[in-house]
């Protein structure tokens, strides 16, 4: 498996060589070590994963500070980032297959919804506890199936929240599954997080992304 630090941000490539290619969305920290080590996960798993780093080299562990960074975000211009790291992906030398992937956490599950309205190159889209109050996807324009996943305790992204989104993309004539983990909080796939984190919805809310994405994306 290759690594490499990229100008569009974190990128991991399988030890084969090729595979299809998957964008990993960061959460509010950041570009932070959890979100290369999922891209190194999927890379393992027989991906090319590029993680953009939206904050531009920016990373905190404070929730004050991420949430000022999450609300400072340029949503216009993330929308175009996420364009373009989309774009730099699908032509690597390494990618293999027509459509990309896009999975992401926190901010970046919300950012995976967008990124999977902007970019005809998405055929398939993993939300992880998604939130952004400014981040207002154009469901018609979506042309991906997406995948989610939500923690029952997330004080977040409540279950009226889940439920709302579900109703929005499915009036418009969208696909979207969902899995609600008992118990779970918000961040509960994040082991970098011992407080929220949750091994055994983490374990299989990852079998089960594995599973759509090789369902969804041609090697």
């Amino acid at each position: 498996m290759m690594e490499t630090d990229h100008e569009f941000g974190y990128l991991a490539v399988p030890t084969a060589g090729s595979g299809p290619g998957i964008l990993v969305l960061q959460e509010w920290w950041g570009l932070v070590p959890h979100i290369k080590d999922i891209a190194d996960r999927l890379a393992a798993a027989g991906y090319v994963a590029l993680a953009p780093d939206l904050y531009r080299g920016t990373t905190t562990n404070s929730p004050d500070e991420a949430g000022r960074m999450l609300m400072a975000l340029n949503i216009e211009q993330a929308a175009q980032d996420l364009e373009q790291a989309a774009t730099f992906l699908a032509n690597h030398e390494a990618v293999t297959g027509e459509k990309l992937g896009v999975v992401g956490f926190c901010m970046g599950g919300q950012l995976a919804l967008l990124a999977a309205t902007v970019s005809d190159r998405i055929g398939a889209a993993v939300d992880f506890y998604g939130i952004h109050p400014n981040v207002h996807p154009n469901f018609s324009r979506l042309k991906a199936p997406v995948l989610g996943f939500f923690g029952e305790q997330d004080s977040f992204v409540t279950p009226e929240a889940v439920e709302q989104l579900i109703s929005q993309i499915r009036e418009a004539g969208k696909t979207i599954d969902t899995y609600t983990y008992p118990g779970a909080e918000h961040a509960f796939f994040n082991d970098t997080r011992p407080e929220v984190y949750n091994a055994e919805a983490a374990s299989d809310a990852w079998q089960r992304t594995i599973a759509f994405f090789q369902d969804h994306l041609a090697a």
